[in-house]
């Protein structure tokens, strides 16, 4: 399976909270979270009222699917202080960082914690805050 990194589009107010969250870790902290630091430099960046319907923001809740296993699945992406809940999947996590800014229909190719590869596509965004007029959430 070869990597593939699609555009990806995030909101300039996810960048500035997800940047100041990373830039509050300690560096050892922050090397683990290396993946995500990268999708925030490659990203196209665009303001909340002008982020696009069908893109993975923070706090959407999209369906996706695990195209290794066939799997799909519902989360909602959040930041570390609210996942935990039923539902939910922390931007750290591995699947979180790497769903951020694809859009319906985009897969991604992304390492699991064990050094494998998990391809996810993305299936529907369910809900997405800035689409719903939640430009400040």
């Amino acid at each position: 399976m070869t990597t593939s990194k699609p555009p990806i589009v995030l909101s300039s107010l996810d960048v500035k909270r997800l940047e100041a969250m990373l830039d509050h870790m300690s560096p050892a902290e922050a090397e683990r979270y290396e993946a995500l630091a990268a999708e925030l430099a490659r990203a196209d960046v665009v303001e909340p009222a002008d982020m696009p319907p069908g893109i993975v923001t923070m706090n959407s809740t999209v369906r996706f699917e695990d195209e290794s296993t066939g799997e799909s699945s519902t989360v909602t992406l959040v930041y570390p202080a609210h996942a935990g809940a039923p539902g939910t999947v922390s931007i750290l996590a591995p699947v979180g960082s790497a769903l951020l800014g694809l859009s319906r229909g985009q897969q991604i190719d992304w390492p699991t914690p064990d050094g494998r590869k998990r391809r996810l596509r993305v299936l529907d965004i369910e809900y997405q805050p800035e689409a719903s007029g939640h430009l400040h959430r």
